[in-house]
C-alpha cells in the first residue's frame, strides 16, 4: 500500500522529516517488530531482508494530516508522533506481507520479494538463540499475522490493550480483539511455571508465583498476579505484582514503576520505555527506547557484576538463565532475593537455571535482524544457473546479430517474419538475382511442354525489391500473411532457385507466379504497401501440356482472370450449364493474362458455371476453376480412353451434373472424367435413365474422388448423386467397375429399387428391406417409401463386389 494513502496520524500531524528522525533513531527497533510480524514460513533470509525492506519504505511522500491535540493516553502508550507513524505502517506492510497471494485478485506491493535490499552470494539470519527462543518462534509462528503484531506490542512496545487494539485497527486488522485473543492465549503459555525440580512447586522455591527465581508473570500482558503468601518478595506483603515490575532489596514495590536506587519507585512507566535513571534516582522520559546499546534494556546494567562475581549480563537480554542475581551496585537487580546480596530459594541452594518469559525473550538476538550472520547459498546450484545465463545471454546476442545484419530485417522483407537458418542454398533462393527466367525462344524447340519452359512474363519482373519480398515470404510467412495450399502440397521454402513465370500489377496487386518443379507459387501483395500479402501453394509436378495451360494469376470480387501458357492460341468462356449456347471469345493481354470471368468456385448457387475453353496446336481444352491455382480439365468416356468434354453428349451430359462439382472443390484435383456406365428403362414406361459416374484424380495421386449420378430422362432435371467414395479405384484405370443403386418413384406413384453396374456385372440382387435378384447389370424391384436395402452384385469371373461407398 503506498504510504500517501494512510489515515491521518491518531497521535497528531506529521511531518517528513520527524518521521525520517524517528525511523533513524529507532531502526533496530522498528526492523525486529517487522522480522517478528511477518511470517516465519517466509525463511529467516527472506524475512531479514523483508524486514528491512518494510522499515526503509515507511517514510511518508508528505506531511500527514492528524489531530493538533491527541488523545487521552495512559503513560506507557505516550510515544513520538513520529515513530507511532512509522511503527504502523510498518505493522500494515507487514502484515500485508503474510497475506496469501490469490488467483484473482490484484498482488500488493508487500507481498512481493523486496528488490532492496538485495544480497547476491550470501544468506543472512540471525544468531541462533537457545531452546526457549527456538519454543517462543514456533509458537509465534502458530499464529496469525495480527496475533503476532498483539503479542509484539504487547511484549517488546508495553502497550496496554485499549492501546494495541486502536494500534491494529490502524494497521488495518479487521478483528483486533481476536488477535488479541491470540496474545493471550500465548501469554497465558509464557505464564505458567515449567517445574525446575522436586520443591518447584514449595513457596518460596523457584516455581513459587511469587518467588525470587522466576518472573511472576509475562512482561507482555497488562494483568496482575498477586504472591501466594506474604513476605515472599522482599518483605513486602500483599504487593501487587505486575509483569515488568522489579523489586530492588530495601525497596518498595508499586505497579508500572521501577524501584530507584534509593529504594524509590518510579510511577510514571517511563522506565519500561527507556531503562535509563536519571540524576534524581528517577526514570528517564525521554522518549521510546531504539534498544540498539545493550546496556539500554531493561533490566541490564553495565555495572561490577552480580553476587556470583560475574558481569551483571552479556548485552543479549539471556543475563539470569544460569543464576539470581543479588543486585550490582549502582544497577537495578533483575530479581529479588530475601536479603541483601542473597539469591535461590535457600541461601545456601545451589543456583538453579530459570526460564525467562517470552516477552522478554522477544529482545534475544534470536529476533534480531539487524546483527546477522552469513553463510553461502547453494554454490552448485548457482555455478550451473550462472553457466545457464551465460549460455542465454550469447544465445540471445548471436540471434540479434543475425537478425541485424544487412538485407534480413523485417523492413526490406516486407511481409516476411525473422531469418530462421542460413545455408548456401537458402540463401541463393532467397537472392532475386538468382531467380531463373527462361527466354521467349525456347518453349517452341523443346521436347516437353510444361511450365518449366514458360517464359518470365509481365510489367515488373526486373523490380527486385518486389521479388526478395516474395521470395522471403515464401521462406518465411509472417502471422498477417494471408497462406493456402491444396492438400498434400509443402508449404516450406524452395530448394534452390525457382523460377520465374509472371511478374506484374493485376487488379490493384503486385502478383509474383513462381515454379519450383513440383509447386506453383502465387505472391500477391496491394499495389500501395505490404499489408494483407497472400500466399498460395499448389501442386503441378508431371503436369502435361494440357495440365500446365493455365494458371490463376487474379482473384477479385468474384471474378477470376488466367495466365495462359505461351502455346494457348485462344481463350473463350464456355458455360456448362448451356451446352447449346456457343463459347463467347475472352480476350487476353501482350503477357497472356486472360480478362476477368465469373468464377464457380466461390458462386453461391448454380444458376451457371463458366469454364475456361482454350485452343492449342491439337484441339480445344476445357478449364474448370475449383479454387485453386492450376485449373482442372474436364473429360469425357471410359476411364481407359477418355477424350476432352468438348462434344456435344459430353456437353449435354456434363450439363446435368456439374452442380455435384462443388463436392470436389480445394482438393487438388488435376481432371474430371464423367462417363456414362449403364442405361436402364424405367419400369412403367417411364423412358431410359443413364447411370453417370465422375471421377476426380488429384495431382499427388492419392485421395480421389468417386460420384455416381443417376440422371432420369427429362434433360433440365439435375443429376442425382446414387453414391459418392474418397480413395476408391473403382471408376478409374485400375478398375473401371461400379455398382449403384437409388429408390426411385415412378410417375404412377409406386417405388422402385433401381440398381445398375458396368458390363463387367452378370447378376445383382438385394437383401435387407428389399429382397430381389435379377440376371444381367440391370435391378428393378419394387418397395415402398423409405426402404433401405442392401446390394450386391457378381463379376463374370464369379467374385462379388458390393456398392459403391
Amino acid at each position: 500500500m503506498s504510504t500517501q494513502d494512510l489515515v491521518p496520524s491518531p497521535v497528531g500531524p506529521v511531518d517528513v522529516e520527524q518521521a525520517e528522525a524517528a525511523l533513524v533513531e529507532r531502526y533496530p527497533r522498528l526492523v525486529r517488530i517487522a522480522y517478528l510480524v511477518l511470517p516465519p514460513a517466509l525463511g529467516r533470509n527472506r524475512r531479514v531482508l523483508t524486514a528491512h525492506a518494510l522499515v526503509q519504505r515507511s517514510l511518508p511522500r508528505r506531511r500527514v494530516p492528524g489531530s493538533a491535540v491527541p488523545g487521552p493516553r495512559r503513560d506507557e502508550d505516550a510515544v513520538d508522533p513520529g515513530y507511532a507513524y512509522v511503527r504502523g505502517e510498518v505493522l500494515r506492510q507487514a502484515l500485508i506481507a503474510g497475506l496469501p497471494l490469490r488467483r484473482l485478485a490484484l498482488p500488493r506491493r508487500a507481498q512481493f520479494p523486496p528488490l532492496l535490499p538485495h544480497v547476491w552470494g550470501l544468506r543472512l539470519f540471525p544468531r541462533v538463540g537457545g531452546a526457549d527462543e527456538l519454543a517462543l518462534d514456533q509458537r509465534l509462528s502458530r499464529l496469525s499475522g495480527p496475533g503476532r503484531a498483539a503479542y509484539v506490542l504487547r511484549g517488546l512496545e508495553r502497550q496496554g490493550d485499549p492501546e494495541v487494539l486502536r494500534v491494529l485497527a490502524a494497521a488495518g486488522v479487521e478483528n483486533p480483539a481476536a488477535a488479541l485473543a491470540e496474545a493471550d492465549a500465548l501469554d497465558a503459555l509464557d505464564a505458567v511455571p515449567a517445574p525446575d525440580g522436586p520443591d518447584a512447586g514449595a513457596p518460596g522455591g523457584a516455581g513459587s508465583a511469587g518467588s525470587p527465581g522466576r518472573p511472576a508473570a509475562s512482561g507482555a500482558s497488562g494483568a496482575r498476579r498477586r504472591t501466594d503468601a506474604p513476605g515472599k518478595a522482599g518483605g513486602v506483603e500483599g504487593a501487587d505484582v505486575r509483569g515488568g515490575d522489579r523489586l530492588e532489596p530495601g525497596g518498595r514495590i508499586e505497579p508500572g514503576g521501577r524501584i530507584d536506587p534509593g529504594g524509590r519507585a518510579d510511577r510514571s512507566g517511563a522506565a519500561d520505555r527507556s531503562g535509563h535513571l536519571g540524576p534524581d534516582g528517577r526514570a528517564d522520559r525521554g522518549g521510546h527506547p531504539d534498544r540498539v546499546g545493550r546496556s539500554e534494556r531493561v533490566g541490564e546494567q553495565a555495572g561490577p557484576g552480580r553476587a556470583d562475581g560475574r558481569r551483571g549480563g552479556d548485552g543479549d537480554g539471556r543475563e539470569g538463565r544460569t543464576g539470581d542475581s543479588g543486585g550490582g551496585a549502582g544497577g537495578i537487580g533483575r530479581t529479588a532475593g530475601t536479603g541483601g546480596g542473597a539469591s535461590g530459594p535457600s541461601a545456601g541452594a545451589p543456583a538453579r537455571p530459570r526460564r525467562l518469559s517470552g516477552a522478554a525473550l522477544l529482545e534475544s538476538d534470536e529476533f534480531d535482524p539487524c546483527a546477522l550472520q552469513a553463510r553461502p547459498t547453494d554454490l552448485m546450484r548457482r555455478r550451473q544457473h550462472g553457466r545457464a545465463a551465460f549460455v542465454g545471454v550469447v544465445a540471445v546476442l548471436v540471434c540479434g546479430a543475425l537478425l541485424g545484419l544487412p538485407g534480413d530485417g523485417w523492413g526490406r522483407n516486407g511481409a516476411a517474419a525473422p531469418s530462421y537458418a542460413r545455408n548456401p542454398a537458402a540463401e541463393a533462393a532467397l537472392d532475386p538475382g538468382a531467380v531463373r527466367r527462361v527466354d521467349p525462344v525456347v518453349w517452341p524447340g523443346a521436347t516437353r511442354r510444361d511450365f518449366s519452359v514458360w517464359p518470365a512474363r509481365g510489367g515488373l519482373r526486373g523490380d527486385s525489391a518486389l521479388l526478395r519480398r516474395a521470395l522471403a515470404v515464401w521462406a518465411r510467412p509472417g502471422g498477417s500473411v494471408r497462406s493456402s495450399a491444396t492438400p498434400g502440397t509443402p508449404v516450406g521454402p524452395p530448394m534452390g532457385p525457382p523460377q520465374l513465370l509472371f511478374a506484374g500489377q493485376v487488379d490493384a496487386m503486385r502478383v509474383v507466379l513462381f515454379h519450383d518443379g513440383l509447386r506453383a507459387v502465387r505472391y500477391a501483395e496491394p499495389a500501395e504497401g505490404t499489408a494483407g500479402a497472400a500466399l498460395d501453394f499448389a501442386r503441378t509436378d508431371a503436369a502435361d501440356p494440357v495440365g500446365a495451360a493455365a494458371l490463376v494469376v487474379s482473384r477479385a470480387a468474384g471474378n477470376v482472370r488466367y495466365l495462359t501458357a505461351p502455346w494457348v492460341r485462344e481463350t473463350a468462356v464456355r458455360d456448362l450449364l448451356a451446352p447449346a449456347k456457343d463459347p463467347r471469345p475472352l480476350v487476353r493481354d501482350a503477357d497472356g493474362v486472360t480478362d476477368p470471368l465469373p468464377s464457380p468456385a466461390r458462386a453461391g448457387g448454380c444458376t451457371r458455371w463458366n469454364t475456361l475453353q482454350v485452343r492449342d496446336g491439337e484441339g480445344l481444352r476445357l478449364l474448370t476453376d475449383l479454387g485453386e491455382l492450376a485449373p482442372a480439365r474436364l473429360l469425357w468416356g471410359p476411364p481407359a480412353a477418355p477424350v476432352d468434354a468438348t462434344g456435344a453428349e459430353a456437353r449435354r451430359t456434363w450439363a446435368r451434373t456439374a452442380c455435384l462439382l462443388t463436392a470436389v472443390r480445394a482438393r487438388g484435383v488435376r481432371s474430371l472424367n464423367a462417363w456414362r456406365f449403364a442405361r436402364q428403362p424405367l419400369p412403367e414406361g417411364a423412358g431410359r435413365a443413364d447411370w453417370v459416374c465422375t471421377r476426380a484424380e488429384t495431382w499427388r495421386g492419392t485421395g480421389s474422388r468417386v460420384l455416381a449420378q443417376f440422371l432420369v430422362p427429362s434433360p433440365e432435371v439435375p443429376a442425382a448423386l446414387a453414391a459418392r467414395s474418397e480413395g476408391s479405384p473403382a471408376c478409374g484405370v485400375r478398375d473401371p467397375r461400379v455398382l449403384a443403386g437409388v429408390l426411385w418413384r415412378a410417375p404412377g406413384g409406386g417405388w422402385f429399387v433401381l440398381a445398375a453396374g458396368s458390363d463387367d456385372f452378370t447378376s445383382l440382387e438385394t437383401s435387407g428391406g428389399v429382397d430381389g435378384r435379377s440376371d444381367g447389370p440391370l435391378l428393378a424391384v419394387k418397395a415402398t417409401a423409405g426402404a433401405r436395402a442392401d446390394l450386391r452384385g457378381t463379376l463374370r469371373d464369379g467374385t462379388r463386389s458390393g456398392a459403391l461407398r
